[in-house]
């Protein structure tokens, strides 16, 4: 019983790991969480017009990005705002160390 606990919990794990890989599985999404780590609390149109990318498939990557628990949204007034999550910086730090 105990063994088939820890497989159904290395399964879990690896699925949660799976769900941050792919958030950041797209040249787009990394180049949104490098803008965001050095322009955080941008909203979805402002990520779009510094990208120079349609604002539908930005905001497409956002919420890809945010279901990866990469970045935050934050509600201000009639704009949501974004910023890197902790993880997301530390994905971008891993990033880096590729190139």
């Amino acid at each position: 019983m105990c063994v088939k606990y820890a497989i159904i919990k290395n399964m879990k794990s690896y699925r949660y790991l799976e769900r941050i890989a792919k958030g950041f599985a797209n040249h787009r999404r990394i180049e949104i969480l490098d803008l965001l780590a050095r322009d955080p609390e941008l909203s979805v149109l402002e990520v779009s017009e510094k990208l120079g990318v349609n604002f539908k498939t930005i905001s497409e990557h956002i919420r890809r990005l945010a279901v990866s628990g990469l970045i935050m949204k934050r509600s201000e007034g009639a704009s949501v705002r974004h910023k890197l999550t902790q993880q997301g910086f530390l994905i971008l730090k891993f990033l880096r160390t590729l190139e």
